[in-house]
């Protein structure tokens, strides 16, 4: 088979009634502009290789074909011959449901027939407007009969709590978290490989294309939400050396974010694929005597035997994502379990 090599995707486009028109200044893309570009997916399965020998195929096909080659022995050994992550940008120019996610158990039980996992998020925040905020959340603990009577009534957002957020903050949502992005937001998103959402509440709105009030999923929306308050957001980043920081970790993924001066050497590990993503500056990485030029907006997926390869940049700033080894790290980063901002 084809030797794999450092891949770039044609990106999948989403207009919500909720998105807006900065992804498209901020990633410079050529007009027409999508009116309300609310999605950017980088990096997902159905996405085609736009690079290299292997250009057409889906991440989907490549996985079949390589299984732990590209994937990994970790999440393979979870989830079989699966691309386990989705990574993309979202801009709410409005602000999105009271949404809720289920875990794995729940989705391989009770939506096995979409093919999705469950869906635990983290949220960077590219970017915020003045006294932008997030729901994140129940304000105190709860009974499921008071949130089903909210619902019902229509109040669901005086039982939640909002957090107030700037760029730079790293907002952690694990499944079942009640939560929504509220307007004046543009972040980027690594989560698990799900499109799995259940609204709790969507402010009465009507879809476009219908002009029908968009659909609510209160059983399934009660049957996973926690209760309580969370305990996630604004995290504080941990250092790991002087270009690199731990943002996240948690079973299903981690976080570090790269400021890349000069040149940085790395060696994947073949227990997992890294998707990095450049969110400010341009740079080059170099594979082999392979170089791929980098700037803002640009995702490439890093099969799990890659191997050794350098990026080199003045200003490039990265956000690298992975399925972390947790025991592993949290030996190896010093810190207790269960401590901030790693999460078991």
């Amino acid at each position: 088979m084809q030797q794999l090599y450092p891949i770039l995707c044609e990106p999948r486009l989403v207009e919500p009634l909720w998105g807006g028109q900065r992804l498209a200044s901020w990633l410079d893309l050529p007009p027409p502009h999508p009116e309300r570009l609310g999605e950017i997916w980088l990096i997902f399965d159905s996405n085609r290789v736009s690079n290299g020998a292997l250009a057409g195929m889906t991440i989907a096909d490549l996985a079949r074909m390589y299984g732990p080659a590209l994937v990994g022995t970790r999440p393979f050994a979870r989830y079989g011959a699966d691309l386990p992550l989705l990574a993309k940008f979202i801009d709410a120019a409005d602000r999105l449901s009271v949404q809720v996610h289920p875990d794995d158990e729940y989705a391989h039980t009770f939506e096995a027939h979409t093919g999705f996992h469950g869906k635990t998020e983290a949220w960077y925040i590219l970017a915020a407007e003045p006294n932008a905020t997030v729901t994140l959340g129940t304000r105190t603990h709860i009974e499921r009969a008071t949130l089903a009577t909210a619902i019902n009534d229509g109040t669901v957002e005086d039982l939640l709590a909002e957090q107030p957020v700037q760029a730079g903050d790293l907002i952690f949502v694990p499944a079942g978290t009640i939560h929504a992005i509220n307007a004046g937001i543009m972040l980027f998103e690594i989560q698990q490989k799900s499109d799995l959402t259940y609204r709790l509440y969507d402010y009465n709105r009507r879809d476009a294309r219908t002009g029908q009030l968009r659909p609510l999923h209160i059983e399934q929306a009660l049957a996973v939400s926690r209760l309580e308050p969370a305990r996630t957001a604004r995290l504080r980043p941990l250092v790991l050396d002087e270009q690199r920081e731990l943002l996240v970790a948690c079973p299903s993924f981690a976080l570090e974010r790269w400021q890349i001066r000069g040149q940085l050497t790395a060696t994947t590990d073949p227990a997992s694929l890294e998707i990095l993503t450049v969110i400010a500056g341009t740079a080059q990485l170099i594979w082999q005597q392979t170089v791929i030029e980098l700037r803002q907006g640009i995702a490439v997926l890093l099969p799990a035997t890659l191997g050794k390869y350098q990026i080199m940049s003045h200003n490039g700033v990265f956000l690298r994502s992975y399925i972390p080894d947790i025991p592993a790290l949290i030996t190896s980063v010093g810190v207790e379990p269960g401590a901030g901002p790693i999460f078991l």
